[in-house]
């Protein structure tokens, strides 16, 4: 028993690497690893999620903004009677009089209008990482309340056995106090059990409860419905490598990778901020009818056309305030994108590491304590139904092997729950490979 346990610890201390593909049915959809029960009810949760619809709709709304972005402003039509004497108001009085109508057109600087569409796609992108963010963490919260109300589940169902245990002893201690092999005093320590399990009943139903309201509030349903608990989860036996889940959360996070697209807005916005240096362009043409002098002369027409520019005057105050304002920007959106890489690099080695240690804890209880404490109260009960041990010795062999039970699957599900927070850190799943 011993040597395997050793060869087990050794195997989940010695895995170094992580598989891209799982060996477990899981539904398509979800973000993060799920059985299937639970990846229709993280579906669920992301269809009827209005912040996750929100963000789509924004998304929708960026996506039209990026051709705008990098379009030419609407041409300008103009309309003017030019040189009308006021005296007369006569079109064929002055040779300069003149009905012009003209049409004049912004030119940005050369580069300005793709750098605009740049900045507008980047902004798209950046809601998109948002977006995969939130489907993320939406995704773990409903998994780690959907394990909580498995642990619940299982602390019913031992709770319930050791109930119907304590009243099998106690019918046997009363039966053994009759014929006056007993102590009474053992009737009573089974009665005052059998009170503290049906106190620990009243919590467990509160608990179970306020887990399915938890779900229900986390998947917006309109109106309560109960949700069957998970049953018979795999042991799992994770390959992880630290090193390489820190380069899965470099390049899969979708929290950095919307920081990374701020960056480039910034980025793209201090290059719009140095063309600023350089004059948008208004080039405007014109027409000007006139009429027939009153001799009946026919007066030419006019044609017109022209430049205008910006001058960078007040240079100091506009443009070089503009440009230090975006650069510091920019090292802002570096300085958050380097403090969120540290916090994450730091969250994953907390979470594998805590992952492993839950695994060797499972390990030990599932395949050393349990079967240990089995045998111990076997041969306690055997002990005491021919009077070679105490009825206290019984009794805390029967309750240790149920607490041991419990214990051990309060780990399974943390382990369950700690991988949910570790695949929104990464943004992926990660591979298992199944314990004997």
């Amino acid at each position: 028993m011993k040597m395997h346990l050793i060869n087990r610890l050794i195997k989940i201390a010695g895995v170094t690497a992580i598989a891209l593909m799982m060996p477990l049915a899981t539904y398509a959809k979800s973000p993060i690893w799920a059985p299937e029960p639970l990846a229709h009810i993280i579906e669920e949760g992301l269809a009827n999620n209005q912040s996750i619809k929100s963000l789509e709709s924004q998304i929708d709304a960026l996506k039209e903004q990026v051709p705008l972005a990098g379009s030419l402003p609407d041409p300008r039509l103009g309309i003017a009677l030019i040189n009308l004497p006021v005296d007369s108001l006569r079109f064929d009085e002055e040779p300069m009089t003149q009905k012009q109508i003209s049409i004049a057109q912004k030119f940005p600087w050369f580069g300005k209008r793709g750098l605009q569409s740049d900045q507008a796609a980047f902004a798209v992108r950046q809601k998109e990482m948002v977006l995969n963010a939130e489907r993320l963490s939406l995704s773990k919260e409903i998994a780690n309340a959907y394990y909580e109300l498995g642990f619940i589940a299982e602390s019913q169902d031992i709770n319930t056995r050791l109930t119907q245990m304590l009243q099998r002893i106690l019918r046997a201690a009363e039966s053994r106090y009759a014929t006056g092999k007993g102590l009474q005093q053992n009737i009573f320590q089974a009665q005052v059990e059998l009170s503290k399990l049906t106190e620990k009943s009243i919590t467990l139903r509160k608990n179970h409860r306020v887990a399915e309201d938890r779900l229900n509030e986390l998947l917006n349903r309109e109106h309560f419905e109960s949700i069957i608990p998970p049953v018979n989860l795999p042991s799992p036996y994770f390959t992880l490598s630290i090193p390489e889940l820190k380069n899965f959360v470099l390049k899969n996070n979708p929290r950095l990778k919307a920081k990374k697209y701020e960056i480039l807005q910034a980025q793209t916005g201090i290059e719009l901020a140095r063309k600023d240096y350089w004059p948008d362009m208004d080039v405007k043409v014109s027409y000007g009818q006139r009429e027939e002098n009153r001799a009946g002369q026919d007066w030419v027409d006019f044609f017109s056309t022209g430049i205008t520019m910006n001058i960078p005057l007040w240079q100091k105050t506009r443009q070089d305030k503009k440009l230090a304002a975006v650069t510091a920007s920019h090292r802002s959106k570096k300085q958050l994108y380097n403090n969120l890489e540290d916090s994450l690099n730091h969250q994953v080695d907390a979470a594998a590491t805590e992952i492993l240690d839950l695994q060797e804890n499972f390990l030990l209880y599932n395949d050393a304590l349990i079967p240990q404490t089995k045998q111990w109260a076997r041969a306690a009960l055997d002990a005491y139904e021919v009077g070679k041990v105490e009825f206290d010795t019984m009794i805390k062999a029967q309750t240790q092997l149920l607490k041991f039970e419990l214990q051990a699957q309060r780990y399974l599900f943390n382990i369950y729950q700690k991988r949910a927070d570790l695949e929104e850190m990464i943004g992926q799943h990660l591979t298992e490979e199944q314990g004997d």
